[in-house]
């Protein structure tokens, strides 16, 4: 048994298997695609959704170095994620790293953590997109009744589950139906239309920095670290912490990147810089929008599903010319997330289901658009499902939790896999190895440690399923068991 886990996949294998013709996927991306793809799945739901429920519950105005905290994390992670996507450009992401470097179990068990990674982050960003489109189409004197607007369940802070009242949120259903439907119509398609998206969304960003600046009141900026309220992670320096484990998954594009590696025109060249470029442009904002944000609105009052929106309406006649400009940027910004981050999904279950470990429905790729359509109808089903019935502050940290695991893992995996394979071809090379690598895994795992038990407790229930998928399917067809 312990054997059938640890077996590993040779790197020379996965990269034949991606560079056959029977792969079926396109090299149509560039490093501007690349770039463009990061800043899409990294700006939108930390700026424009969580920012505003981490302050008001977690880190208050500190949260700014929440977002540094993490930012620091991410650069060490990003550095380990550039070595690997140039040297295993394949679609997979981690999970494709650690089938090479830890064994079938480990990858397994990454993989089943993507899914949840993937799945619940688009699930909450569409949650944020309803938020501000609902808060558009009000403004215009449309207003969506609340039993179609609002997640069919919530739970308390006690513990309890409970039923709103609402048949299901149907803004939420709907986005990720639309964005599913452009993937499925091919990668360049979808990658020049969130070029698009970007454009819009940056600009929206640098108005609201720009204009909302002359606004802050630096009253709401003290105490800049509110005292702690008795329990770890309610403010104080304990809440600048879990903040930072909060918004983590804010940073979760560049892991959504590379699976786009194997769809990249000269991967090894362009996947680190696409990774580590746009990583840094989005840490610069997250920190400029946040401090601007808890400047200009009390962090007390940003537990909001559109917390920008609420900002902008704050600071009454001078900047409410902008409130529609920033509804609109918000709604496109989401929009790529939703897009990039359903693409990571649909790529993932593509990966897992090549080496047999799901059914093989999901390793189809469609011939006239080069895309893994049956993976995605299925992402979409599964996410559209989840996004209608759940609120967001229950799956966003649930996503917080997923990605540190797997960013954690690969900073861990470069250290393994220099020791084992020292002489792979690496056209990029973290530096200072194995100091960063650790650095970065002991910062994600410190994040990991603050966040909340009842997260850890998901987490845990999500693993037993997988296990039990594992064990009863993926073992008995896994492609590298059955050619021993």
């Amino acid at each position: 048994m312990f054997e059938k886990l640890s077996r590993k996949k040779e790197i020379a294998d996965i990269l034949k298997e991606s560079n056959s013709a029977t792969s079926g996927m396109r090299r149509s991306l560039t490093a501007t695609n690349l770039i463009t793809l990061g800043i899409g799945a990294i700006v939108g739901t930390g700026i424009f959704v969580i920012t505003g429920q981490a302050a008001a519950d977690y880190a208050g105005p500190a949260l700014s170095l929440s977002f540094v905290i993490s930012a620091l994390g991410c650069v060490l992670a990003g550095l380990c994620y550039a070595e690997f996507a140039a040297m295993i450009p394949v679609s997979g992401s981690v999970y494709s790293y650690s089938y090479a470097t830890l064994g079938e179990g480990w990858a397994w068990f990454i993989g089943w953590t993507l899914i949840l990674e993937y799945l619940f982050a688009c699930s909450s960003v569409a949650v944020g997109w309803s938020g501000y489109m609902t808060s558009l189409l009000q403004g215009w004197g449309y207003a969506i009744p609340p039993h179609l607007s609002v997640a069919t369940f919530d739970h308390l802070k006690s513990g309890e589950w409970v039923f709103t009242g609402s048949i299901i949120n149907f803004p939420a259903v709907f986005i990720i139906a639309i964005i599913s439907a452009f993937l499925i119509g091919g990668i360049k398609q979808s990658a020049f239309i969130n070029n698009i998206i970007v454009v819009i969304k940056v600009c929206v960003i640098l108005l609201f920095i720009g204009f909302g600046i002359s606004y802050i009141d630096t009253a709401n900026w003290t105490p800049y670290i509110p005292e702690n309220a008795g329990e770890f992670g309610q403010y104080g320096w304990s809440g600048v912490l879990r903040g930072a484990g909060v918004v983590f998954y804010a940073y979760l594009g560049f892991d959504a990147l590379s699976t786009a590696a194997q769809e990249t025109r000269n991967p090894q060249r362009d996947m680190p810089r696409g990774i580590l470029i746009s990583l840094l442009i989005c840490a610069v904002l997250y920190v400029l929008v946040t401090s601007v944000l808890t400047g200009i609105v009390n962090y007390k009052e940003l537990h909001v599903d559109a917390p920008i929106a609420l900002a902008i309406d704050r600071a009454g006649e001078g900047l409410a010319w902008l409130s529609p400009f920033i509804k609109l940027g918000a709604i496109a910004g989401l929009s790529s997330v939703i897009l990039v981050m359903m693409l990571g999904q649909s790529r993932i279950y593509y990966s897992i289901s090549r080496d047999g470990l799901l059914p093989g429905m999901f390793a189809t790729i469609n011939r006239k658009h080069g895309v893994p359509r049956n993976a995605t109808i299925f992402a979409c089903i599964v996410t559209a499902t989840i996004a209608g019935l759940f609120p967001l502050h229950v799956l966003s940290e649930l996503v917080s939790i997923g990605t540190l695991l797997a960013f954690t893992v690969v900073c861990l995996s470069i250290v393994a896999l220099r020791r084992t394979q020292p002489s792979l071809p690496r056209p990029f090379k973290v530096p200072l190895v194995p100091l960063l690598p650790l650095l970065g895994a002991a910062l994600c795992m410190l994040q990991m440690l603050s966040l909340p038990w009842n997260t850890w407790m998901r987490l845990i229930g999500w693993t037993a399923v997988g296990l039990v998928i594992y064990v009863l399917y993926g073992i008995k067809n896994s492609k590298l068991h059955q050619n021993i």
